[in-house]
C-alpha cells in the first residue's frame, strides 16, 4: 500500500489520485483520438466530456450515500469526507450514461458511436482507477487464508478500513487485470466492428460479468446489499450485482436491436 506518492514540504501527491488522473487523461486523450476519426464535431465532444465527467462524479458520491443511508444518518459529520473519497464506479457510470444520452441527443449526434467511442476510453481509465484503489487500500478483498495470491496490507493508515496484516484478496488488483484485458478487447474489435454501438454494449456485458464475480471477493462492507449481507457472500445479491444482472440483461435486448438498425443502414448506403 503506497497511499502518498510524492511529498514535499506542503506539496502532497497522493497515489490514488495521481493514478485516476492518469486514467482520465488517457481517457480523454483515446476517445478524442477515435471522435476525430468518427468526424464528430470537437468542440461538442469536448463539452460532452467535461459535463459527463463531472454528473459521473456526482453519480458516484450519490450511489455510495443511498447504498450507505444508514451509517451517514447516524454519523452524518462523515459526509464531509465525500470531498475526498472516489465514490462508487457504477453511481458515476449510471449518472454518466444517463447525462450523456441526454446531451448527445440534445446535440443530435449519434449515440451509438458516442458509445463505441467512449467504451474502451472507460475501461482503460477503469484500469488506472482500480490500481490507485490498490494503492490507498480502499475496494479490498476478503480474508483468503493460504491462498497464493493473497495479499497483506502494512499499517500505514487508517482511512480506508483494510485490514491490516492479514491475506486478503487483492480485489483492486483483479479488477484492474480484468478491466485491462476488456479495453485491449474493445480497442481491437473496435476496428472490426460489424454495427454502430457493438463496442459499448460488448463493454456493459463485459464489465457487468467482471463485477458481477469480483464482488464475491470483495471484503468492504459498505455496498448495499439487495438480501443477505457481507456475511453470507454467495447467498446474497449485493446492489453492483444487481446492477450487473441489469447490465446484461440490457445487453440482450438493446444487441438485436442495434444490430438490426446497422443492417438497415447498410443497406440504405448500398
Amino acid at each position: 500500500m503506497l497511499p502518498i506518492l510524492i511529498k514535499i514540504g506542503p506539496i502532497t501527491i497522493h497515489t490514488y489520485g495521481f493514478l485516476f488522473a492518469i486514467g482520465v487523461l488517457l481517457g480523454i486523450l483515446l476517445s478524442t483520438h477515435l471522435a476525430k476519426k468518427e468526424g464528430i464535431d470537437k468542440d461538442d465532444f469536448t463539452n460532452l466530456l467535461f459535463y459527463t465527467l463531472l454528473i459521473a462524479l456526482l453519480g458516484a458520491k450519490l450511489l455510495l450515500v443511498l447504498t450507505n443511508l444508514n451509517f451517514y444518518i447516524k454519523h452524518p459529520s462523515e459526509l464531509k469526507f465525500l470531498l475526498t473519497s472516489g465514490g462508487t464506479f457504477y453511481g458515476g457510470l449510471i449518472g454518466g450514461v444517463l447525462f450523456a444520452v441526454y446531451y448527445i441527443k440534445k446535440k443530435k449526434m449519434d449515440v451509438r458511436v458516442i458509445g463505441d467511442i467512449t467504451g474502451p476510453a472507460i475501461a482503460l481509465g477503469h484500469f488506472f482507477g482500480r490500481l490507485g484503489c490498490f494503492s490507498a487500500g480502499c475496494c479490498y478483498g476478503r480474508f483468503a487464508g493460504n491462498n497464493p495470491i493473497a495479499v497483506k496490507f502494512p499499517n500505514l493508515h487508517q482511512h480506508t478500513g483494510v485490514p491490516h496484516n492479514m491475506p486478503i484478496y487483492p480485489t483492486q488488483l483483479m479488477e484492474a487485470t480484468l478491466n485491462l484485458l476488456n479495453f485491449i478487447f474493445l480497442f481491437f474489435m473496435y476496428k472490426k466492428r460489424k454495427f454502430k454501438g457493438q463496442i459499448f454494449l460488448m463493454y456493459i456485458f463485459n464489465y457487468s460479468i467482471i463485477r458481477f464475480f469480483v464482488e464475491y471477493f470483495r471484503g468492504d462492507p459498505d455496498r448495499g446489499y439487495i438480501f443477505g449481507s457481507y456475511n453470507h457472500p454467495y447467498t446474497s445479491l449485493s446492489v453492483p450485482q444487481l446492477i450487473s444482472i441489469i447490465g446484461v440483461i440490457s445487453v440482450i435486448i438493446l444487441y438485436p436491436v442495434f444490430k438490426r438498425k446497422g443492417e438497415k443502414e447498410k443497406e440504405i448506403k448500398s
